[in-house]
């Protein structure tokens, strides 16, 4: 990503130019702008490209970070006001320290759900979010503006974290690419944590191989092009059953027509299925969540008592789970270890399985209003992606050709195996592109049915 000639700097400049201007929706996904320091980097990343020494492939790349994420002399208020009289942070954060020494450009803070809790990616501490491809609807979330700041052309990459979907849900919703790695491959030093056990923190953008530079330099400091890998064997597995269901049209066609084609690109794909493992997942449920009681404790280590100034919607989440057990938390981590554990054993080499994302496209605004709606649609939304998190699995959403709104396909890989997901990704996302793109030529556009 490397610029000669100024490039960086006058694409810096043009960004910052259309925030300041408020001349596009998205300008308000970003909570604090580093315009002095943004621009010293992209003047470094301009001379560096012009004497031959750029760092990498991520020099000169522009990239907003998540309001949870700690950066130099800023206040990290992870989307809440029960946190703006905590001291700025006095150094960035791991994942921000890598970034910029890989040569990005760190154009400012985004916008997320409160404490990252909620799908929806609503939050009534901040201006309303539209969704880039209709402004009257959701963009999801918890990394909201994460997500509206690369769809609205304001970051070439945008990291965030993902609990239970927080990357790929608003990735899926603003037809974009979200990527949750294994959760121990990149460090959190520096973040406010919703959950320790389920966190991980990842990149939103355009592209699979944008999404895998990222993840090269937030794991391990240096940007490496997936391509390089390859891909000999895989096989993707196609878990129909429960996490289908209550699927819009919309996404069904989307995905059945994906399916269709890459099954006619000599892709090898089986029908399986997770539900002796959503089984599993059901009895840890039963007793109860990570995140409430986790988030409850980080808030109270943090002097937080009262709730009172916290959205209604992310308030009632908290309590109703803060109350758990400990003898109920513990036995919640044994079962999730033991499944996690034999979820890894179980999966052949090259083995993928295949669904939704999320089962809807982006609902309106207006539609989540009412908070039994929120609710239902929180839930709805979490309910695919969050299976990755308690399997500690890497994840990916990649954008599906669609008559309409975005639609997204998310794929699970086995663990510690993030690299080779990012692969497989990589050779989906081209042929599903190439496919979109001769049905358009042909005049077509997605063919009847949502087939390609």
């Amino acid at each position: 990503m490397p610029g000669k000639d100024g490039a960086v700097s006058a694409r810096l400049s043009h960004v910052l130019d259309l925030i300041a201007a408020g001349a596009v929706p998205a300008e308000r996904a970003y909570t604090h702008i580093l315009a002095g320091t943004a621009r010293g980097e992209a003047r470094a990343a301009d001379g560096r490209a012009d004497r031959g020494e750029a760092i990498g492939a991520l020099d000169g790349a522009l990239v907003s970070v998540k309001a949870m994420l700690d950066v130099q002399g800023l206040l990290t208020d992870a989307g809440s006001a029960t946190l703006r009289g905590r001291p700025p942070a006095a150094s960035d954060s791991s994942v921000v320290s890598r970034l910029r020494s890989a040569g990005a450009v760190v154009v400012g803070t985004t916008q997320m759900t409160e404490f990252a809790f909620s799908a929806v990616g609503t939050n009534p501490n901040f201006p309303a979010l539209g969704n880039p491809h209709d402004a009257e609807r959701i963009c999801g979330g918890s990394s909201s503006g994460a997500a509206v700041s690369v769809g609205g052309g304001l970051a070439d990459i945008a990291i965030g974290s993902d609990t239970g979907g927080s990357l790929r849900i608003p990735a899926a919703l603003c037809g974009l690419v979200g990527f949750k790695p294994t959760a121990s491959r990149v460090p959190a030093a520096g973040s406010f944590p919703l959950s320790q056990t389920l966190d991980s923190i990842g990149p939103i953008a355009r592209s699979v191989k944008l999404c895998a530079l990222a993840d090269s330099v937030l794991a391990t400091g240096k940007a490496s092009d997936v391509a390089a890998i390859g891909v000999d064997r895989f096989r993707l597995v196609v878990a129909r059953g429960r996490l289908f269901e209550g699927c819009d049209q919309a996404v069904l066609d989307a995905f059945d027509g994906a399916i269709d084609h890459l099954r006619r690109s000599d892709v090898r794909i089986s029908d399986g299925s997770l539900e002796p493992i959503l089984d599993e997942l059901a009895r840890i449920d039963g007793l109860g969540t990570f995140p409430p009681v986790e988030l409850a404790a980080t808030l109270r280590s943090s002097g937080i008592t009262d709730l009172a100034p916290v959205d209604p919607n992310t308030r009632s989440r908290i309590e109703a789970g803060s109350g758990l057990s400990a003898v109920d938390y513990l036995e919640m981590a044994r079962l999730r270890r033991q499944l996690a554990d034999g979820f890894e054993r179980s999966m052949e080499d090259g083995e993928v399985y295949v669904v939704p994302t999320v089962p809807i496209v982006a609902p309106t605004t207006s539609s989540v209003s009412d908070p039994e709606q929120f609710r239902r649609i929180n839930a709805l939304l979490l309910r695919n992606p969050r299976v990755a998190n308690l399997l500690d699995c890497p994840s990916i959403s990649i954008p599906l050709p669609s008559r309409g709104l975005p639609v997204g396909m998310m794929l699970i890989g086995r663990r510690n195996a993030d690299r080779h997901l990012l692969s497989i990704a990589l050779r989906l996302e081209g042929i599903l592109a190439q496919g979109d793109r001769l049905c358009r030529e042909d005049g077509l556009g997605i063919a009847g049915e949502g087939r390609i």
